[in-house]
C-alpha cells in the first residue's frame, strides 16, 4: 500500500505543500508567499484566485521535488487559515470579492451593535465565539450586503461561501464538493458545537441563507478526490482541519490537559480538554479540538492576532531587518531585560483582550532606543502575548505543565528560551515543527489506513529539544508588569 502523504497548509501570507512518509517525516516541502490587500483601516484581503493558484504550483513543486508522483500517494490533507472568507459563483467558480482575511476588523460596529442587543450569550453559548469581526458569519453577511444582488444570488442557492479549506477543495475536485469539517465549521459562528450542525438561530441572527454553506464532516473523512488533471493522477482528499487544529494533532495532543502553541502569522494556544466543552470565564474561545469517528474532542483557546506578523512588518515596514533569522542576534546582544514593549496591536487585539480598536505602538523610548531593542521587543512581545493567554487558562481552572510549541518561529532558540522564562513552565519544540502539516497528513492517513489509531500517531511524535525556565522570578514579574502596563495604554475598552 502507498505510504506517502501530501499535505497542505495554505497560511496566511503564503501556501505551503509538505510531501510526508509514513513515519511522519518530511520528503520535499515548496512555499510560496503571495500578495496582502490592505483597502483601509483594519481591512486586510486576500485574492482567494492567488490562493488556490500558489496552492496548485507548490503541490506539483514538492511533488517534482521528492520524486514521489501523484498515484503513490495515499491522500491529501488540507490545513488552512481560519475565518477567511470566500464566496464564489457555483456555475463559474469565481469568487465574487476578495477574500476577506481572519484579521480584517472591518465589521467591528456590526459586532458592538449585536453585543449592545444582547446576542453574545447566545452565541457563546452555541458556538463557543465571542461577537467579534474574527470570525466569518460577519464578513459573509459583509460581503452579501456590499457585493450588487450578492444576497438574492445567494438566496437563489446561486453562490458558495467557504473557508479556504472548502475554497481549495471546491477546485481540486472540479466544483464536484462543497464541503468543510468540524474544526473550520466552528469558527464561523454559525455552526452549534454542542449539537454538530449549523444553527437556523444563528443564521438568521447573522443573516446568512443555509443555501451558502458546506456540507460539515469529520476531520478525517471522504472529502471527494482531486481531479486527475491537477497533479498526474486522481488523489482522495481525505484529511481537514484548521491550521490550529491540525497543529493540535501533529503535536500528538489528544489527551485532556495537553497543550499546545503555534507561532505563526498569529500565535494560537490550545488546550485539549476531551469531550467537555468547557467555558471559559476570562474571555478565551470553546471550540472544536478535532472530530474523529462523529465524536468531537473539544479544547479551549486563545487566538493573538498578531506573532511573527509583527517581525515581518519589522523587515518589511520599517526595515529595521533583512530577514527574520537577524532577529536572534539583536536580541542576543540586547538581553532580555529590555525596557522597550512593542505592543502589535495592529488590528486589534485578541485574547483575553477582544478589542478591535486598540492599535499598536511602541512604549519606552528613549534617545539610547536603537535597532535591537525594537527588534527584541518584537520577539517579546509574542512571548506577553502567549502569557496573557496562559494565565487567562490558569484563571479558568485549567492547567499547564508543559507546552509545545510549533511554527515558523520556534527555530529561534533565543525566543523559545524567553518564552520559557516569562511563562514559567518547561516548552518542548518537537523534531518537526510544521505541525499544521503534519496533522492533516495524519488525518488523511488515518482515514486512508496508513494509520491505524491516534496511539500510534502519538508514538511517532519527537521531541528535538526542552527550554526549562531559569529566569529569576523578580525579573520575570518586572517585564510582565511592563508588558500589561503598555497593553493597557492601547486598549480602549
Amino acid at each position: 500500500m502507498t505510504q506517502y502523504l501530501l499535505a497542505i497548509d495554505q497560511g496566511t501570507t503564503s501556501s505551503r505543500a509538505i510531501v510526508f512518509n509514513a513515519s511522519g517525516n518530511s520528503v520535499a516541502t515548496a512555499q510560496r508567499e503571495f500578495h496582502q490587500y490592505f483597502p483601509g483601516d483594519g481591512r486586510i484581503e486576500h485574492d482567494a484566485r492567488e490562493i488556490w493558484n500558489s496552492t496548485l504550483a507548490v503541490c506539483r513543486e514538492a511533488l517534482q521535488e521528492s520524486g514521489v508522483s501523484a498515484s503513490e500517494l495515499a491522500a491529501i490533507g488540507i490545513a488552512n487559515q481560519r475565518e477567511t472568507t470566500v464566496i464564489w459563483d457555483r456555475k463559474t467558480g469565481e469568487p465574487i470579492h476578495q477574500a476577506i482575511v481572519w484579521q480584517d476588523r472591518r465589521t467591528a460596529s456590526v459586532c458592538a451593535k449585536l453585543k449592545a442587543d444582547g446576542h453574545e450569550n447566545t452565541v457563546i453559548e452555541r458556538t463557543g465565539l465571542l461577537i467579534d469581526p474574527y470570525f466569518s458569519a460577519t464578513k459573509i453577511a459583509w460581503i452579501l450586503d456590499y457585493v450588487e444582488e450578492a444576497r438574492a444570488r445567494a438566496e437563489a442557492g446561486e453562490l458558495a461561501f467557504g473557508t479556504v479549506d472548502s475554497w481549495l477543495l471546491w477546485n481540486l475536485t472540479g466544483g464536484r464538493c462543497h464541503r468543510t469539517d468540524a474544526t473550520n465549521a466552528s469558527r464561523t459562528a454559525l455552526f452549534n458545537i454542542h449539537q454538530q450542525q449549523w444553527d437556523d438561530e444563528l443564521l438568521a441572527l447573522f443573516r446568512i441563507p443555509s443555501t451558502l454553506l458546506p456540507e460539515v464532516l469529520d476531520s478525517a473523512a471522504d472529502f471527494g478526490v482531486a481531479e486527475a488533471h491537477w497533479l498526474g493522477a486522481p488523489v482522495p482528499v481525505a484529511g481537514i482541519a484548521g491550521d490550529q487544529h491540525a497543529a493540535l494533532v501533529g503535536q500528538a495532543c489528544f489527551e485532556p490537559g495537553m497543550a499546545k502553541s503555534t507561532y505563526g502569522t498569529g500565535c494560537f494556544v490550545m488546550l485539549n480538554t476531551g469531550d467537555k466543552a468547557l467555558r471559559s470565564e476570562n474571555r478565551l474561545l470553546t471550540t472544536m479540538a478535532y472530530r474523529l469517528n462523529g465524536k468531537p474532542c473539544y479544547a479551549m483557546e486563545g487566538s493573538i492576532f498578531v506573532a511573527g506578523a509583527a517581525m515581518q512588518w519589522l523587515r518589511d515596514g520599517l526595515r529595521l531587518i533583512g530577514h527574520a533569522g537577524e532577529s536572534s542576534a539583536y536580541a542576543t546582544e540586547v538581553g532580555v531585560d529590555n525596557p522597550v514593549y512593542l505592543v502589535p496591536a495592529f488590528t486589534g487585539l485578541g485574547a483575553p483582550h477582544w478589542d478591535p480598536h486598540a492599535r499598536g505602538a511602541i512604549m519606552g523610548l528613549t534617545r539610547d532606543t536603537g535597532i535591537g531593542e525594537i527588534v527584541t521587543a518584537g520577539l517579546q512581545s509574542v512571548c506577553y502575548q502567549t502569557k496573557d493567554l496562559i494565565r487567562a487558562i490558569l484563571n479558568d481552572g485549567g492547567s499547564v505543565q508543559e507546552l509545545r510549541v510549533d511554527g515558523g518561529m520556534v527555530v529561534n532558540d533565543w525566543l523559545v528560551q524567553f518564552l520559557a522564562d516569562i511563562l514559567n513552565v518547561p516548552v518542548d519544540r518537537p523534531r518537526v515543527t510544521e505541525t499544521a502539516a503534519l496533522g492533516v497528513a495524519y488525518l488523511a492517513g488515518l482515514q486512508t489506513g496508513v494509520y491505524q489509531s491516534l496511539e500510534e500517531i502519538a508514538r511517532l511524535w519527537e521531541r528535538e529539544r526542552r527550554f526549562e525556565p531559569v529566569m529569576r522570578p523578580a525579573l520575570r514579574e518586572k517585564l510582565y508588569a511592563g508588558w500589561l502596563d503598555s497593553v493597557e495604554r492601547v486598549c480602549n475598552n
